[in-house]
């Protein structure tokens, strides 16, 4: 038995029961494989449902605010694929009548939309017989074949797209795909998989050499930049605090958070008094300044590493255009600090 036909017996007998494998409907698809991206099934799948239940189509997710898509998104991280599915949630709507480009070429013109993506959609919305490649099928052709050319590379990416082309059968390209990735992603785990179960395990080069755990090959590491923030919780006599919205491009955009202060490193009580004292954050006079949390509070993205303080600050009277806890809830924020608001905060 051949390699796509093994495949595809495993997956039939193994897969999953995911919601967007039993439709067509490619604005379902596309949710999904935008949710998917960077993030595991059991992470997206409480946000798929939440998206298609409050926009059951293009055009409900088209007409609501990017304010409330980027709510729904909270906690799902890489909120620039929300504001992109937005956009592209318009575009579809509003200039084509509600229907997603049928082929991959134009697929790929969509914002938010990448080859992977592309790729995807074309396939199992479309049944086009275009292969789709992310880090399973990397990891399992790689091991299977024994490829050690640095994933990395664009050259790579050709490499393997035109070999999943040739394995993939014609007649039934999103099968495979499906079946591929699923193995990838159940059985040809990144550390340490079960290889004695494998249905491979008379086949795998890998396995033969000795290698899964050095496959695939990717040579590239991040530079992880640490950066600090130091929130500003301001509270009045009422509760009423001071929020802002991050307009600049970079992490977080268009979500709210308290007023920033940003530092090169940790800073004592004393110099983030002056701070609050010389800077017209407010213009209530300050009574105390107090330390939420006197470690620093890790949160970590793909490039970056932020460590979060949080600062009472309690002023006297009553903050003009202040918000309320109450309404902060209904805002998007960043997971860290919506958690701080719901946890520690009150």
């Amino acid at each position: 038995m051949n390699f796509s036909n093994s495949l595809t017996k495993w997956y039939l007998n193994n897969k999953r029961d995911l919601p967007w494998r039993n439709t067509q409907n490619p604005y379902f698809i596309w949710l999904s494989e935008i949710m998917l991206q960077q993030t595991r099934v059991a992470q997206g799948m409480p946000y798929f449902f939440a998206f298609t239940n409050a926009f059951p189509t293009v055009f409900d997710l088209a007409d609501a605010s990017e304010e409330q898509v980027l709510k729904l998104w909270q906690g799902l991280g890489y909120y620039s694929r929300a504001r992109n599915l937005h956009k592209t949630a318009q575009l579809v709507a509003f200039e084509r009548n509600g229907y997603f480009p049928d082929n991959y070429k134009d697929l790929l013109q969509l914002k938010g939309i990448g080859a992977y993506t592309a790729a995807a959609i074309a396939s199992f919305a479309y049944d086009q017989a275009v292969p789709v490649v992310d880090g399973n099928v990397f990891r399992v052709l790689s091991r299977y074949f024994n490829i050690d050319s640095d994933i990395v590379l664009s050259s790579t990416k050709k490499e393997f797209t035109a070999l999943a082309f040739e394995l993939m059968p014609k007649e039934d390209p999103a099968l495979f795909n499906q079946a591929i990735m699923e193995f990838g992603a159940l059985q040809c785990i990144p550390k340490n998989p079960n290889c004695d179960i494998c249905v491979f395990n008379s086949s795998c080069l890998a396995l033969q050499k000795k290698k899964v755990n050095q496959l695939p090959v990717k040579s590239k590491k991040l530079k992880v930049r640490n950066r600090f923030f130091n929130y500003l919780v301001f509270c009045d006599i009422h509760g009423n605090t001071v929020i802002q919205k991050r307009a600049n491009k970079g992490i977080w955009q268009n979500l709210y958070e308290f007023p920033l202060v940003e530092t090169e490193h940790e800073v004592a009580l004393e110099w983030m008094a002056t701070q609050i004292q010389t800077k017209d954050f407010v213009e209530n006079k300050v009574i105390s300044i107090t330390e939420f949390n006197s470690k620093s509070q890790i949160h970590k993205l793909t490039h970056q590493h932020l460590n979060i303080r949080f600062w009472k600050i309690t002023v006297n009277g009553t903050i003009k255009n202040g918000i309320n806890y109450d309404a902060l809830l209904d805002l998007p924020f960043p997971i860290v600090i919506f958690n701080f608001i719901e946890k520690d905060w009150k």
